[in-house]
């Protein structure tokens, strides 16, 4: 029989054994837990590539169509009978003047017009009558001349104060004035009771055809442009929103005298969703320089902070922190963070954790 020793040696190496194991086994489980997972994804290696120099400057959108309506005349505005946003058709009534004035002038030449009438009833009279006497030879032909000559000046006379009836008349027409064009109220320049003159504008009105963005742009840069070419536009207030290409359609080579700036008109496509007033932001391609882009497909974002997942020598995705620029199509520029020949992860960047092992995907 072995004595007790020997048993309680054994029982203190099993112990350390199974210690052994149990600590190997932990080991293992936190080396795997620190490698982290294994995801496949698409990656790109970084390059540099020529990139466009934009020069951005802000613009409004209108109407290719405007019309700055005014009163033909002179008087107190009675009523507007639209307001701002108002869509109006052509030939509906806008304003009225008061016609008090153009009325005075119509009952004066209405007794005009009717005391030359009178006159050109007695010429007639005496006309017939003396028309009589000389073919009879009762008169001499100096009087049958003054007689003639009367009735051709009071002709005259009734004429005139016929075109001064209807110059009143139209100037009557105008004391109600009504829109040129189908459009939209855009401007109300003036209220009810405001003296109205002839060209000081009272309502803007903007067609619906076509849609244009005015903007001004210094001399270097309108060296640079030339009507149709293609420039990027953004609606101010919707930065997540794609750029819309639109159309150079007219560069004014005169300048501003005071600002020293040209005036520049771009068309805008039909289903830009703009609308006239819109504030908008003009980029103009004045150029290239060399610099990195990556598609914009790999940014993420971590903390509030707008990164990338950078792949190392070992093939582990590791975050790295970058500043954007302007972006172009599907593609963004990196102004600092990458350097030419990192590989970039390009998809599923969402699902990707700091140390996830990228492998399986897409590599150019």
């Amino acid at each position: 029989m072995r004595n007790p020793t020997f048993w309680r040696a054994a029982l203190l190496a099993l112990a350390v054994s199974a210690l052994h194991g149990c600590g190997d086994h932990e080991s293992t489980e936190a080396q795997t837990s620190a490698v982290g997972r294994t995801l496949a994804a698409d990656v790109q290696t970084v390059q540099q590539a020529p990139l466009s120099l934009r020069a951005e400057v802000p613009g409004m959108v209108a109407s290719e169509d405007q019309v700055q309506v005014a009163s033909r005349l002179m008087g107190y505005i009675r009523a507007i009978k639209v307001e701002e946003g108002q869509a109006v058709k052509a030939g509906q009534l806008l304003f009225v003047v008061d016609p008090t004035d153009i009325q005075g002038q119509m009952s004066q030449a209405r007794a005009g017009l009717a005391q030359a009438e009178a006159a050109l009833a007695d010429a007639n009279i005496d006309f017939e009558r003396f028309g009589a006497l000389y073919k009879e030879e009762a008169i001499p032909k100096m009087q049958w001349d003054k007689v003639r000559l009367h009735k051709q000046v009071t002709e005259q006379q009734v004429a005139a104060a016929r075109a001064g009836m209807g110059l009143a008349s139209g100037q009557m027409r105008y004391a109600s004035v009504v829109a040129p064009i189908n459009g939209v109220v855009t401007q109300k320049m003036a209220n009810a009771g405001d003296l109205a003159t002839p060209g000081r504008p009272v309502l803007v009105i903007e067609g619906l055809k076509k849609l244009q963005v005015r903007t001004h742009v210094s001399s270097d840069v309108f060296a640079r442009i030339k009507t149709g070419e293609k420039v990027a536009i953004t609606h101010d207030g919707a930065s997540t929103q794609a750029p819309i290409e639109g159309t150079i359609a007219q560069a004014v080579p005169a300048a501003d005298p005071v600002s020293h700036t040209h005036l520049v008109k771009i068309d805008l496509p039909a289903n830009s969703g703009l609308a006239s007033g819109n504030f908008v932001r003009v980029g103009f391609a004045i150029g290239s320089r060399e610099g990195i882009r990556v598609p914009t497909a790999a940014l993420a974002e971590r903390a509030g902070i707008t990164g990338v997942f950078v792949v190392d020598a070992q093939g582990f995705a590791r975050y790295r922190m970058v500043r954007t620029g302007a972006t172009e199509g599907d593609r963004v520029e990196i102004q600092s963070g990458l350097n030419a020949g990192d590989k970039v992860v390009v998809s599923k960047v969402e699902q990707l954790e700091n140390g996830d092992k990228i492998g399986g995907g897409a590599h150019d």
